[in-house]
């Protein structure tokens, strides 16, 4: 019998699951789970680092522990963020893509180079946080001086694993800088903002075999969370999909990239997958829910609050993907300044935020088929999102398409996919 490891990581949590694979399906089990979240320092958002290798070495003791004969393991985590590396150390702090320091530089960097030229280069959507302005930000904090190496967050954690500094394909692409045309950073960007071209090398396909630790070979899944959850998603045929967590990404498989006018003026992304790409929408997602619980009521279970807000009566809505809603101090208040006048009562905020969610859904599925040409009948929903009946209701109403909601651990199954049916080409 095989056995790999997936090392899940998200925004507010990371999981190590166990698979292999048995008649036909691959069977899981969870070994370790742990919390994750943003650090403020100095006014500025983080990653702990520290934390983050050390749950990581941690979930591996207790997998080995379960299965001595773990063969291979993979670490997949959010997209966009990275860390600096001087030598074989990290450059501190290392920033998370909710700060707002990137906000200083977008306007210069279009400058450099106009965001329709480099939307036609990469076919990446427009995000503040996208890798290319975090380090263009690096740049004019003289942050890059003496750099030697640029790791994406999955990337740093399987070199201090094994010692290896690789660049994954899938993760890259989420940045904003890799050719929609050549699959390979683009030159032509890194010389216009003027960024060190020794940082960019040439990127790793997922199956790839990079290094070893405790005896286990360190292989590169699509270290890009939303890479892996696609794969992960049993469907039948080419459908949509919405991998619905702290971001929902709403999208579908095109044999290439899609970087023509209406793509970039419906803000979609050609991100990278395994022999294919992932033609999406970033949705704001579940950070709307999750915060305005933080806020409002963080003991009341999320049943209660679905049921209280399904029987709300409050219908106003807002755009969710409204930057507003990205960092702010108070969800609420960010909520109240978007309405005509504030919910009466807690559920009326949790039902504009579902209801909104919903009517982003069905905009993004008009998008796509009108932009595509390709007509779906069915929306796979997987991660946390897959779990609420509400939402799910609302979604195939407003999208008037079937719903499949599989409240699997999506991310991981695709993880472990690839290292369980990979023949593990060396790097």
């Amino acid at each position: 019998m095989k056995y790999s490891l997936a090392v899940d990581i998200g925004a507010s949590s990371g999981r190590h699951i166990v698979g292999w694979k048995e008649e036909g399906a691959i069977r899981t089990e969870e070994v370790w789970r742990f919390p994750n979240g943003v650090s403020e320092k100095d006014g500025s958002l983080t990653w702990d680092l520290a934390a983050l290798e050390a749950n990581v070495r941690a979930g591996i003791d207790r997998a080995l522990e379960r299965f001595p004969e773990i063969e291979t393991l993979s670490v997949d985590t959010w997209g966009v963020d990275y860390v600096l590396l001087r030598g074989g150390e990290p450059v501190l702090p290392c920033y998370a893509y909710r700060d707002a320091r990137t906000n200083a530089v977008i306007s210069e960097v279009h400058e450099r180079m106009p965001f329709s030229e480099l939307y036609r280069r990469t076919g990446i959507q427009f995000q503040p946080f996208n890798t290319i302005y975090q380090l263009y930000a690096d740049l004019k904090a003289g942050r890059l001086a003496g750099v030697t190496d640029f790791l994406m967050i999955p990337e740093y954690l399987m070199y201090r694993l094994c010692g290896v500094k690789a660049h994954e394909y899938t993760n890259a692409t989420t940045g904003g800088m890799v050719s929609a045309a050549t699959g390979e950073y683009d030159p032509e960007i890194i010389r216009a903002l003027g960024l060190p071209a020794g940082l960019f090398r040439p990127l790793q396909q997922p199956g790839t075999v990079i290094g070893e630790y405790r005896g286990i070979r360190v292989m590169l899944c699509a270290t890009h969370d939303t890479g892996s959850a696609v794969e992960g998603i049993p469907m039948e045929g080419n459908e949509l999909y919405l991998s619905s967590g702290t971001w929902s990404l709403l999208g579908v498989k095109t044999p290439g990239p899609l970087t023509d006018e209406r793509s970039q003026a419906a803000n979609y992304s050609n991100e990278g997958g395994v022999g294919y790409n992932r033609y999406q929408k970033n949705i704001m997602g579940m950070w709307l829910v999750n915060r305005l619980r933080a806020e409002l009521c963080p003991d009341t279970p999320w049943d209660q609050i679905t049921a209280e807000a399904e029987n709300s009566r409050f219908d106003h809505l807002v755009d969710a993907n409204d930057p507003a809603f990205l960092s702010p101090e108070s969800m609420k208040a960010a909520f109240d300044a978007k309405l005509p006048h504030p919910p009466k009562c807690t559920a009326g905020y949790f039902r504009c935020a579902y209801r909104s969610l919903a009517r982003c859904y069905r905009q993004a599925v008009e998008e796509i088929e009108r932009n595509t040409g390709k007509p779906c009948r069915k929306l796979y929903i997987v991660g946390g999102g897959a779990r609420n009946a509400f939402l799910n209701r609302l979604t195939e109403e407003a999208t008037g398409r079937q719903v499949i909601a599989l409240p699997i651990e999506a991310t991981a199954l695709g993880n472990l996919k690839i290292q369980l049916e990979s023949g593990g080409n060396e790097a």
